[in-house]
């Protein structure tokens, strides 16, 4: 398909600076820009590329002020906010290669499930006793649906993802290949011959609207109640989420981040890769946490950031890292000093 700057710009409702009839029929990114392609200008480091981009139509922010000359053959589009514009584009690129609505076969569906209108289930995909399927779904092959689960509009579920029974999934969730929803949590009680019983998990996970799992995450089932994601929240790849679990609204999580049992998380919360949270634990709104901090104890002043293992207020930490940097050279100090000492004593 191809579009013009003047259709891009009445999408995004953005101002034209150059051709209005120029035709592009991919994006690209600004370094690599071709002929017939759209890309976008939004972090300053990249400006210099813009100057020779071969790109028919860059999306740039409606204050950006060229410090050299444009190529001729580029069309600016200045938008209020060129990232997001930019976003949308791909969202909207995302959506016209989505699989069209079709129900594959084979692919097994239980004569008491339920699904909506204009839904998309895939070949050797596995539908459940009383599963409710919502309109606009996508259900790519190879995903198991357990019994009773329900998955509402616009959810899209890729291959090879297992839901367990009874989780409930909200509205335009993503969730990529290679998750898990709603296996059992890791619950074991010693008994008198010191071995570990197994507690049975009867709970479930409910994910709210727009969440998005990645690829290979795990979202561990309760043992009571449910281990609930929150609207918007984003998980990363290889993430595990434990039982009983609370993640806050729009909270975000890097890769391989672990959070373990009945510990809750605030909202808008942001987690660096392979940072690790124990369990039990209350973490207030808008925490921000370090790659592979390790955190051991409730935070409650909301907005602290943390760094380190065991973790703690980020400029103390700063400044507790500058003295261990130096601790090399701090102990040979201390040796001179006793080595000066010993001689003082020697010499009384």
């Amino acid at each position: 398909m191809k579009f013009s700057a003047q259709q891009i710009a009445d999408l995004l409702q953005g101002k034209i600076q150059g051709n209005p009839e120029v035709m592009v029929s991919g994006l690209s990114k600004i370094e690599e820009g071709k002929s017939g392609t759209l890309s976008f200008l939004a972090n300053p480091k990249y400006e210099e590329f813009l100057y020779q981009t071969e790109a028919s139509i860059v999306i740039v922010n409606i204050d950006f002020e060229a410090s050299q000359a444009i190529p001729s053959e580029t069309t600016l589009i200045k938008v209020p906010e060129a990232y997001g514009a930019f976003a949308k584009l791909l969202d909207m690129y995302d959506q016209a290669v989505a699989k069209q609505p079709k129900i594959e076969t084979p692919s097994y569906i239980s004569d008491s499930a339920n699904y909506g209108d204009n839904c998309y289930i895939g070949a050797f995909a596995y539908i459940g006793e009383n599963v409710t399927i919502g309109n606009n779904v996508h259900i790519y092959p190879n995903s198991h649906i357990g019994d009773n689960c329900t998955i509402d509009d616009g959810t899209v579920i890729y291959s090879g993802v297992h839901v367990y029974r009874d989780s409930k999934i909200g509205k335009k969730c993503t969730i990529h290949s290679g998750a898990i929803i709603g296996a059992d949590g890791f619950g074991f009680a010693p008994n008198s011959e010191n071995n570990y019983q197994k507690v049975p998990q009867i709970g479930n996970v409910i994910l709210k609207d727009h969440v998005s799992i990645g690829a290979n995450t795990t979202v561990d089932r309760a043992t009571l109640g449910s281990t609930i994601i929150e609207k918007g929240v984003k998980l990363d790849n290889l993430i595990q989420i434990g039982h009983n679990v609370v993640v806050g609204e729009n909270t975000v999580m890097a890769a391989q981040v672990g959070v373990a049992g009945s510990s809750k998380l605030g909202k808008n919360m942001m987690i660096g890769g392979q940072a690790g949270i124990i369990g039990h634990l209350t973490i207030a709104d808008g925490v921000m946490i370090g790659g592979q901090s390790g955190v051991g104890k409730s935070v409650r002043k909301e907005g602290e950031i943390l760094l380190g293992s065991p973790a703690f207020e980020s400029e103390d930490y700063k400044k507790a890292y500058m003295g261990f940097r130096r601790l090399p050279f701090i102990l040979n100090k201390l040796r001179e000093l006793e080595a000066e000492l010993a001689q003082l004593k020697e010499n009384k």
